[in-house]
């Protein structure tokens, strides 16, 4: 198979590389616009594949055309306007009385109007220039967002978070197993999801994980443990921006350092490291960036859809009557069987009503801002920015629309 990486040039290509390289893998395209970042993160890849043995050919380069060329899957892991733009994500929500964070809410409405139509236009050249059958596996934020857009033009797309995979890993650890006895029920939309049930050889251990480690719990999701035993599911860390929205507004508008300046720290570190010429393996630093477990997850995914392994995944795909109470077309993020025949995401009971609320709402407003990013419609922005639970008053929104669709333009 041939695999194309959009966006090569991030910190995490040397993890991704590493794990594709166990894959049939007969030819890598690493793609990047920046070419010095390219150059820096291509030559370790290279290093690390050399160190395993890869016997497949690695292509550096700049050309997207030449990048998707025959390729039988895409991997677009891009950030429109790189950290800067993650820092005004992060910020410029602040003077309006929002929460700032670079996937949902404000700021995540911001990178979606960025972001849609430049993966739009990688999709159209993958259309016309990948494999006919092709797959493009989107690691784009805001992922569901991305997602809903590839697929509401027609495009063979899935999304993928490692919120999951990351859950997976942690309840592995707690109950001492390997990972891949454990399914997760993992239930909900991108950023906004909830364990319903941890599956190990198939007996739901939910029960046992709570009642036996309710603080790593509870520490790991970033939420209090009252509010996980009065659930009785594990909500993801995004879900603490909804919870806590006051305490985390608090905190950024006393000063509380933007995850965008650390992770830009983080960055310039390693890519110094990877400079270096003897450096053949991903460094410890790595896993401070963020983004656990993605190339795990990333490689996982492939591996199914290509034939090589057949598993359950969770990943972002069409609703289709998956979960009651939301449309058809709706992007959910669910456990899915992953085959060479495609994916069929595991049955589903109803979402209760606390879950399936806030569900709704926010669906509603991916809906809108999906629309908004294509059209750069005032209104549907404005609709969209109104429609999401962590803004949803007019002052807000007559102060961030107009400047938000014009930054995204310039």
């Amino acid at each position: 198979m041939k695999v194309a990486v959009i966006g090569a040039g991030s910190t995490y290509t040397p993890e991704l590389v590493s794990g594709l390289s166990a894959l049939p893998v007969r030819e890598l395209a690493l793609h990047d616009i920046d070419p010095e970042r390219l150059e820096i993160v291509g030559a370790l890849a290279e290093r690390m594949l050399g160190r395993v043995g890869f016997a497949g050919a690695l292509e550096l380069t700049d050309d997207l055309d030449r990048a998707v060329d025959g390729a039988d899957y895409v991997l677009i892991q891009i950030r429109v306007g790189g950290q800067a733009a993650r820092l005004t994500d992060e910020t410029l929500p602040l003077a309006c009385g929002c929460i700032g964070q670079e996937t949902t809410g404000a700021g995540g409405f911001a990178k979606a109007l960025r972001t849609v139509p430049i993966v739009l236009e990688i999709a159209e050249r993958v259309r016309e220039r990948a494999a006919d059958d092709a797959w493009i596996v989107d690691f784009t934020n805001p992922v569901g967002i991305v997602t809903r857009a590839l697929l509401d033009h027609g495009h063979r797309a899935v999304g993928l978070c490692n919120v999951a995979i990351g859950f997976q890993r942690r309840f592995a650890d707690l109950l001492d197993v390997e990972p891949d006895r454990i399914v997760v029920d993992h239930v909900g939309l991108n950023h906004l999801t909830w364990v319903r049930a941890t599956y190990l050889d198939g007996a739901d251990v939910l029960p046992e994980l709570l009642s036996e480690h309710p603080e790593e719990l509870a520490a790991f999701s970033n939420n209090p443990r009252s509010l996980i035993e009065e659930l009785g599911v594990v909500p993801s860390s995004y879900l603490h921006y909804y919870y806590a929205h006051d305490e985390v507004l608090s905190r950024q508008l006393d000063g509380e350092m933007p995850r965008a300046e650390v992770v830009a720290n983080i960055e310039r570190e390693l890519l110094q490291m990877y400079r270096d010429p003897t450096l053949d393996r991903k460094p410890a630093l790595l896993e401070q960036r963020g983004g656990a477990f993605y190339s795990e997850a990333a490689v996982g995914l492939v591996s199914s859809l290509s034939g090589v392994r057949e598993g359950v995944h969770v990943v972002d795909i069409r609703n289709n009557g998956t979960l009651a109470g939301l449309q058809a077309d709706d992007v959910i993020e669910v456990p899915a069987r992953v085959a060479a025949s495609g994916i069929e995401p595991l049955p589903q009971k109803p979402l209760a009503p606390e879950l399936l609320g806030l569900t709704q709402h926010v669906t509603a407003y991916e809906r809108l801002a999906a629309q908004a990013a294509v059209t750069r419609d005032l209104v549907t922005a404005r609709k969209a920015l109104l429609a999401h639970p962590l803004i949803g008053q007019h002052a807000m929104v007559d102060a961030l629309a107009e400047s938000m669709l014009a930054e995204a333009v310039s």
